[in-house]
């Protein structure tokens, strides 16, 4: 008998090859076992292009009103996906546009696993980088100058009150670029991160360029150290734990020298190239966890990677593949641990766990795809290079013996 749920997961299809493996992951590995029950929203690109994006505010406004989704890695335009596409417009990040709607802050931590040894010696533990999920670049405003002139900051109060500050005079073509962030946001993320750390019993690092950035970054700087001694100080002195605020220059430094085992937040685009050094670092881009948690409770599970472009077009040409999935399937058991545990359901909990367990057994006994063969060391076992469905493949046998076990 299938596993029951009770509240449908929202789930959020993508593009290329992470759309291929998530069909192959839900047949594989997912509706053998569960009675699988999704609220479905196609975020592909041609989708996104058909609705002018509505389906991915559409999908957003349903993780608001279910609580949980999971999501695929999708496309973010550039000129020249426009050209390939054919899109009326570059259409925005869809993580974007969702973090934009839901706020919060992303959790990012490596999945580690025996016989893959980070590339910093020293790591121990792993490093959980925690990125602000609103504004900056990702809710930019942009202008292409083509002429010489003046560039103004303009900010027009309700009141009546204007503020005008002059950016640059140009005398010739440029580019102009607007972010903005809002106190009520940084807060949220502030308080995610102290409640996070004291949850799970890490020391919790800041870190931004205030030097530089003087009113802007130097604001999150204050939220953060506000909230600290108002709400979280002696909490984290009672439970041991350690907050400090650095430059994150400093704060790179320190990363590398350290042994983990620490949750690092960062501004929205410090935190996006940040986890993809840090991923590497522990193995793969392809072994990252990430979840949006926002201050409604709201919980949204992808993988930290893309599209995997280049594996998709040698797919397309009929060639074989070695696709890591092993964050997409990551995603999906977070979502599934999630939605078991905010409605009491032990089966359902138990099976995500069986399914990581399955996961990183594969892997530990010499079978995973071919981005982590050169990485993987241990003198007694051979590793072996399996295509993406083989692999796959691999993890259901490991699986089943783990639910027969259970039952």
């Amino acid at each position: 008998m299938k596993i029951q749920m009770k509240t449908p997961l929202v789930e959020m299809d993508g593009d290329e090859m992470t759309r291929i493996l998530w069909k192959q992951i839900k047949d594989i590995l997912l509706e053998p076992y569960i009675d699988l029950k999704t609220e479905y929203y196609d975020l592909s690109l041609d989708e996104r292009e058909r609705t002018k994006d509505q389906v991915t505010i559409d999908a957003a406004n349903a993780n608001k009103r279910l609580g949980v989704a999971v999501k695929c890695a999708t496309i973010t335009p550039n000129a020249q996906r426009q050209k390939e596409y054919n899109l009326t417009q570059m259409w925005k990040s869809p993580n974007g546009t969702i973090r934009a709607i839901l706020d919060g802050t992303v959790f990012r931590k490596p999945i580690m696993v025996k016989g893959i040894t980070p590339c910093v010696r020293n790591w121990e533990k792993p490093i959980t980088i925690a990125r602000h999920a609103f504004g900056d670049v990702y809710r930019d405003s942009e202008i292409r100058v083509n002429q010489p002139g003046i560039a103004k900051l303009i900010f027009e109060a309700e009141s009546g009150e204007q503020i005008v500050e002059e950016i640059a005079r140009f005398t010739g073509p440029g580019v102009l670029q607007g972010q903005f962030n809002k106190d009520d946001s940084i807060e949220s993320f502030s308080r995610s991160c102290f409640e996070f750390a004291l949850s799970s019993h890490q020391d919790l690092w800041f870190s931004t360029k205030d030097t530089i950035s003087k009113t802007y970054d130097h604001r999150f700087k204050d939220i953060f150290q506000n909230i600290y001694d108002r709400e979280y100080k002696d909490k984290f002195e009672s439970a041991g734990l350690e907050y400090f605020y650095t430059l994150i220059d400093d704060a790179v430094a320190r990363i590398i020298r350290s042994k983990g085992g620490m949750i690092w937040a960062c501004k929205n685009y410090d935190g996006d190239v940040m986890s993809d050094m840090v991923s590497t670092a522990f193995g793969s881009l392809a072994m990252m966890t990430s979840v949006l948690v926002s201050p409604e409770g709201n919980y949204e599970y992808e993988a930290a990677h893309g599209t995997v472009t280049r594996h998709y077009y040698k797919y397309l040409q009929g060639e074989e593949t070695s696709t890591n999935p092993v964050a997409t399937i990551f995603a999906w058991t977070g979502a599934l641990k999630k939605r078991g545990e905010l409605d009491h359901l032990d089966d359902l909990i138990a099976f995500a766990n069986h399914l990581e367990q399955a996961t990183l057994q594969t892997i530990e006994e010499g079978e995973m795809t071919g981005d982590l063969i050169t990485l993987f060391h241990n003198p007694q076992v051979e590793a072996k290079k399996l295509n993406s469905r083989q692999f796959l493949e691999a993890i259901a046998k490991r699986l089943l013996v783990l639910q027969v076990t259970k039952a």
